[in-house]
């Protein structure tokens, strides 16, 4: 579910349809935490994302077991890790880019932009002589 684009999509949806957004809002947070600070109480991997959904969490979060099917959470889960992600993943999310802080998982910096080293060449540029 963390590795597949349709399987993420498919969990952007859910987060629609069981108004996630009410409390977390687009990932910025409000009523509930959110998932861009770089902080998660629970942590970021999928198995702790699950079990706070599926069973809820003390001071607010419901529990979905009831009212989602296991792969409607773990589909959840996988796109409420793209939203807090800090590392390029190999599959493209389909979260709206236009609020986030950062770039898109799938569009990870390229090296030869952050390269500010004596060796560093401009690919229009050529070697300096």
């Amino acid at each position: 579910y963390e590795a597949d684009a349709y399987y993420r999509s498919q969990g952007k949806r859910v987060y629609a349809w069981f108004g996630c957004g009410i409390c977390h809002g687009d990932g910025r947070g409000g009523i509930g935490p959110s998932f861009l600070d770089g902080w998660w109480l629970y942590g970021p991997e999928m198995v702790s994302i699950v079990a706070s959904i599926r069973d809820g969490r003390p001071h607010g979060m419901p529990a979905f077991r009831d009212r989602m099917t296991i792969e409607q959470i773990w589909q959840l889960a996988g796109y409420v890790q793209t939203i807090g992600s800090y590392t390029p993943k190999v599959v493209a999310p389909s979260r709206n880019d236009e609020k986030q802080s950062r770039p898109a998982e799938n569009r990870g910096p390229a090296i030869i932009l952050f390269d500010v080293g004596p060796a560093a060449v401009h690919p229009d540029q050529g070697p300096s002589p």
